[in-house]
This record gives C-alpha cells, structure tokens and sequence, in this order.
C-alpha cells in the first residue's frame, strides 16, 4: 500500500479532533445518538439532519462539528461541511476533513492564489494531493515554470513519481504543449497511470491534437479491442474525421484538480475502502460537476454501502445526451432492483432499449430484470433481440443462450430449451452451471439420464461446494434407481445448504428409497419447516411433502401414476 493512503486513513477515520468521547445532556444526547448510529450504518442524509440538530442546540463542540463534516462531505454537501469546517478553526482546532471540505471549496471558485497559499502551509488534505493541488493552481495563476517545477517535487516522494508525471502531461496539454504533453507518455513516466482508461483517452487527444490520428486510433484498438462502449466508439469514430478532436479530458487548472482528486478516489478503490473513496469522489464531482466519471464513481460506492436512494440520485445527474448516459441508467435500474422495485428498475430498461436498443448489453439486462419477475416470454425476447445485435457469436454469448434457455425451459418450451442449453454448451463446454441445469432438468423428466448423470458429475467436479450442483448429483442417481450412492450426496448437499427445503425434502425421499423411513419423515418435517411461502420455488410443493408424510412416499408415487421406487441392479 503506498504511504499516503495508510497515513490519511489513520487521520480521516480515527478523524483528526481527538477527544474523549463526550457524556451530553438529555437536550442532545437524543440526536447525537441518532446521528452516531445514522454514521455506523452509513445513512448519510440521516446523519447530516440529526447533526446538524445537534449543532443547533451546541455549535462549540468541535467533535460534533468534525463529525458533521464528514457526513456532508459523504453526502455531497461540500459547500456546507466548508461553513462547518470554518467553525472548527474559530474553536482553535485543526481537522483533516474540514480541510478537505476547505480545499474543495477553494477550488470549485477557483481561487487559486488562497488554494496555493493553503497547500503550502500544511493546511490542505496531504503530501500528494497538496503538492499537485499546488501544481495545478499555479497553472491557473499562469505561472507555468512555477507549476513544473511543483510536479517535480511529488515525483520525488517515494511512490508518486507516476501520479506527478501523469497530471504534469496534464497540465502541459491544457497549456498547448502537446508534444511535451506527449513526451512524458512516450518515456513511460507515466507508468501504470497511462494504461488507465483514462490515461489511455487522455493520451489519444493529445496524439490526435499532435496530427496522429492513426496512432491514436491504434492506441484505442490495442488498449480496447472491437467491441467498444458508446464513448470509445464515438471517439473512434471522430478520428477518423478530418482534424485533430479538441483536447476535452481536462480543459482547466479547475478540471486538473478535479482530476487530482479523482485519481486519488480511483487509487482508494484499489485498496477496497469505500467510505474513504467516497469522500475523494465527492470532492471531485464537487470541483468538476460535469466529471461524468466521478459522479458514476460516487454512484457506485453508495450502491455498495446500500446508500440505493443516493446513488439513483447520483446516476440520475448523467445527461440524456451523454455517451455513459446507459451506464448510468444500468446502475439505476440495479440500485432500483435491490430496493425491491423491480417494476420502476425494468421500466428504466424498457425506456433505455428505446435510445440504446443497439447495445446488446441493454437487452440482455432488461432479460434479466424480466426473468426475475417471472415474465419468461418478455425475457425470451430480450435475450433474442441481444443475440440478433451480435454479428459473431463467440465464447462471451454462453450467459445468453443459458438464461434464454431458462426461460423457455420454465415456459414449457423444452424442445427450445435444450437446444440453448446446448448452444451454451458448445461455446463454453465445462461451464458447471449449464452443465448442472441441463442435467437436473433431464433427470426431473427422466430422459437422457446416462447424458445426465454424466454432465451432472462434471459439474461437481467443477464446484464440489456447490449445495445445489451436489443436490442434483444425489437426485440423478435416485432417478437412475442406484439409492445406495444417492445417499452420501444428497447427505452432502443438505450439509452445504441446511435450510434449503428442496435439498431437505430430495433427502427425505432418498431415505425413503432406501428404507430409512423414520429419517425421511424427519427431513420432510424439515423441509416443510423451511418453506417461505412469500418466495418458494416452483420446485417446492408442501402439500405433495404433507400427502408424503400421511401415506408415505410410496403411496404418493402411485397416486400420481409415476413409476413405483426400483432399485437398479446397476
């Protein structure tokens, strides 16, 4: 882990004004609960509103203050954690995040004489950010020399030699110097940061604006291949136009900062904080409303920490006529999903197939969406417009044929089915999941079972943990009547899924075939008892496991018409 991120996590999470935990009046203590408890679930909105309460009853406290600035800055409120973070130094305290919110703020008015003056003083955020903070803003004054010479300190820290030599690129493209700009790429100063989607855009600018289309062309081809998103493609596409395209990845020292923080959040990520990138995200959306990348960034930590009604908030802000504008509105639809609005996330999808419909990845979401509303057929059809949108069909289209597959097969539609199975198949051939699909499904209408058992026991060998794949491995050999070998795995898949009541009644009736009758009842009993009526799959049936406990299994089998349990002499 590079340095700088060790030393800032101590500052920011342990928060900067350490003082013992306060004992408050009944007047406070109610809202500073809330607010303390809104902080450990990472309800930002609710902890902004019970602090800022608790400041109206006190405003002097500088741990209430601190701790109201980090749930601001976390929500996107930079302009008032700065007010708040002005309060902490009236008090006589110093406050990392306060700063933060101070820099942020300093620099969305691009004020860059007071940016300057407070990275120099150690009253910025920490040795990386300040020092090209400080680069940047005397870019903005226009003292480009006095800005180089600011890169090259940071490349002299340990560690941050790439981070200083990819924004001095920066800079020196948005002050027209394209081939110095170019240069510092050319040398690998750059390193790993230019291998970064957004150094590798960056880098086809400035090639472009240098006269160098074809390179640039090639740069995005080797870097990204065929299949390009909407951005790549309609940058692609305006290289091949005549002139160079403008250089629009950072247009500013106000952009460059941005930037800076940006960088930071994306190096953040790597290491899994999410609280942490967050407020680097927040920062830069804040300097750069339109850094369409930061605000996808933001929206994505908050679906991570279940923030789901900031982050539809946060995707929401992507304009219309973006080139993300389907990203953004794919996370919505997630971030809808996991709320348990399943309705509004496919009505998003339904209006994105109408300006993306040529994006194959659209259809195939909204099959996804559809398929778990259990509308099969609307499902079918999305999966087949997907595949229609595919000029080749490769390796990568496996997950389509399989779900499609799914959905004729719980149509009905098995003769469909199978084949997709197939298809799935033979583009992926030990993918354990079709393999376990196609042969559970043979096995529940007992043809094929030989095929079956034997694509069944490629799977477990593929994932030997899996509960469900080892279920059908035990209920393959029950169809094949070879009870005695069912037994140790069907044993096996209650083990890993102990409270599934499909495996627990498979069991049940395994037991049974075997003549351990007392057993049987005791896991229908099970099953019974593990039945959510509100979700249960159609693979469950409580009055058939009731019928079962009355008359016996045998019994049942007879009832229905279905063969009576044999014992094969294989």
């Amino acid at each position: 882990m590079v340095a700088w991120i060790d030393t800032f996590r101590a500052g920011i999470l342990g928060l900067s004004v350490t003082l013992a935990m306060p004992v408050y009046a009944n007047g406070i203590s109610g809202p500073y609960l809330a607010a303390r408890q809104a902080s450990f679930l990472g309800d930002y909105d609710a902890a902004a509103h019970y602090y800022g309460r608790t400041l109206g009853i006190d405003a002097t406290r500088p741990e209430l203050l601190e701790r109201a600035v980090l749930a601001n800055i976390s929500l996107g409120e930079l302009e008032t954690a700065a007010d708040l973070a002005l309060k902490i130094t009236e008090t006589g305290q110093t406050s990392d995040l306060g700063q933060m919110a101070l820099v942020a703020q300093k620099a969305r008015a691009a004020d860059y004489t007071t940016l300057s003056d407070m990275t120099t003083s150690k009253r910025g955020v920490g040795p990386l950010a300040d020092g090209l903070v400080t680069a940047w803003a005397q870019l903005g004054l226009g003292n480009r020399k006095e800005a180089l010479k600011e890169f090259g300190k940071v490349s002299q820290m340990q560690g941050l030699g790439q981070f200083a030599a990819y924004h001095k690129a920066l800079a020196l493209a948005v002050d027209g110097d394209f081939t110095a700009a170019e240069e510092v790429f050319e040398t690998g100063a750059a390193g790993g940061m230019a291998n970064s989607r957004r150094g590798i855009l960056a880098r086809v600018e400035i090639l472009s604006n240098l006269g160098r289309n074809e390179e640039a062309t090639k740069l995005i081809d080797d870097a990204f291949g065929v299949n390009l998103d909407p951005i790549l493609t309609e940058l692609r596409a305006s290289l091949q136009a005549d002139g160079p395209v403008p250089f629009t990845f950072v247009t500013s020292a106000q952009d460059g900062i941005a930037e800076v923080f940006y960088t930071l959040a994306g190096a953040l990520a790597a290491e899994g904080n999410d609280d942490l990138t967050l407020l680097y995200a927040r920062i830069a959306e804040h300097v750069r409303p339109d850094h369409i990348q930061a605000n996808l960034l933001v929206a994505e930590l908050l679906s991570d920490l279940e923030q789901y009604d900031l982050a539809v908030n946060s995707y929401a802000r992507v304009p219309v006529d973006h080139p993300a504008f389907h990203v953004a509105e794919m996370g919505r639809a997630e971030a809808l999903q996991a709320q348990d609005k399943l309705d509004d996330a496919i009505s998003v999808m339904a209006d994105l197939t109408k300006t993306h419909g040529d994006l194959p990845l659209v259809h195939a979401t909204l099959g996804d969406l559809l398929r778990q509303k259990q509308d099969f057929e609307g499902a079918a059809a999305s999966y087949t417009d997907a595949l229609d949108l595919y000029e080749d069909i490769t390796a990568r289209q496996w997950f389509l044929y399989y779900s499609r597959a799914i959905t004729y097969e719980r149509q009905d539609q098995w003769d469909k089915a199978e084949a997709d199975f197939r298809k799935a198949l033979e583009l992926n051939p030990d993918q354990p999941q079709v393999l376990n699909y196609l042969g559970y499904s043979l096995v529940q209408k007992k043809i094929k079972l030989d095929e079956a058992l034997d694509m069944i026991e490629r799977a477990v060998a593929k994932r030997p943990n899996s509960g469900y794949i080892v279920d059908s491995l035990g209920w393959a050999l029950y169809g094949l009547g070879r009870y005695e070998e069912a037994v140790p795995h069907m044993e096996r898949a209650a083990e890993l899924m102990s409270i599934d009541p499909v495996v627990n009644d498979h069991l049940g009736d395994v037991y049974w075939s075997v003549g351990r009758t007392r057993e049987a009842e005791f896991m229908w009993k099970r099953a019974l008892s593990f039945i959510d009526w509100e979700e249960a799959t159609e693979d469950v049936d409580g009055d058939r496991i009731r019928r079962k406990l009355e008359v016996g299994l045998d019994q049942v089998l007879a009832d229905e018409g279905a063969d009576p349990l044999h014992a094969s002499n294989d």
